[in-house]
């Protein structure tokens, strides 16, 4: 498989898993936002983040979807998914009773799956970041060893 396929793919799952969490916070916002309070860590910033967090991932999936702006939404995922990851973790390793205030199906994942699911999309962003960073491999031809 083609590198910018590779990249394009994971932009576009992205672009998806973002999208997707983003519209699912906001139909069920009043829930949303009410976990958001529950939270021992954000609970105070709960009003702020509620509206906060949608407009990141669908800024990200904008850049992630314009080519000439895809490698800073691919950093932006990466930053996010670190810092959800980071958030799920001090959930898991610190709390006796942990609110839920993500979107959609994700809501109904374990909070270790949550975080194994956490850091394979972690894992892409970073796999994305690298393969475009990386330059591209020079390959022989027959024609280039006679030269």
């Amino acid at each position: 498989m083609k590198r910018a396929t590779i990249i394009d793919t994971i932009a576009y799952a992205f672009i998806i898993l973002f999208l997707y969490t983003a519209f699912s916070k906001l139909f069920i916002y009043s829930i949303y936002v009410k976990d958001l309070g529950r939270s021992p860590f954000v609970g105070e910033w709960a009003a702020p983040l509620s509206i906060l967090l949608p407009l990141i991932e669908f800024a990200i999936s904008i850049l992630l979807f314009v080519p000439r702006t895809r490698t800073l939404g691919l950093w932006g995922s990466l930053a996010l998914m670190i810092a959800f990851t980071a958030y799920v973790s001090a959930l898991v390793f610190t709390q006796d009773h942990l609110p839920c205030s993500c979107g959609g199906l994700i809501r109904e994942l374990t909070w270790k799956q949550h975080f194994f699911f956490n850091i394979f999309f972690t894992l892409l962003a970073a796999l994305a970041i690298w393969l475009k960073r990386r330059p591209p491999v020079q390959r022989q031809t027959a024609a280039d060893l006679y030269v």
